[in-house]
């Protein structure tokens, strides 16, 4: 499977939880400034990378996890991508996505607008990466239910 996590800017909500479903950050625990800040792809997406898969690793079953901006095209970004993974010859059931947007808080949303198009990355990332700790019980939760969800497609697909 191909586990795409997707938000607005693919830079805060959609890093996190694919960090936290590839287990480099722990759901156990609030995660820190500093860890959130060394994730890849934490508030360093651009405009231009928007719709863009990117990768972040795999899971312990060996999911694909990535995360993808797609600004306000929530349907059309995720048909371009599913389009485009048909024509590469890819199986389409195999790709699998969660909208982190629903953990997306105020500060969030405005560290994010300073940060990646203002470009005040100083004022910015320090209120993004508050409100990405406000939003890490749901992200977390997002998570869980998706690791859940994938867990009955692959019993689905394979019964024993």
């Amino acid at each position: 499977m191909h586990v795409i996590y997707y938000c607005y800017g693919g830079t805060h909500s959609s890093p996190i939880a694919a960090a936290l479903h590839t287990g480099l950050l722990s759901p156990d625990r609030l995660a820190t400034k500093a860890e959130l800040e060394a994730l890849p792809w934490f508030d360093k997406v651009s405009a231009d990378q928007r719709g863009k898969l990117l990768l972040v690793g795999r899971d312990e079953s060996g999911n694909h996890v990535y995360v993808c901006g797609r600004g306000t095209e929530k349907r059309g970004i995720t048909q371009a991508i599913i389009s485009g993974f048909a024509l590469a010859g890819g199986d389409p059931d195999s790709l699998y996505f969660v909208d982190t947007l629903p953990a997306v808080n105020v500060l969030m949303r405005i560290g994010g607008y300073l940060s990646r198009r203002l470009h005040l990355v100083w004022l910015g990332r320090p209120l993004a990466v508050r409100g990405a700790q406000l939003a890490f019980p749901k992200l977390v939760r997002i998570v869980r239910e998706a690791q859940h969800q994938l867990a009955q497609i692959k019993g689905a697909r394979h019964p024993r």
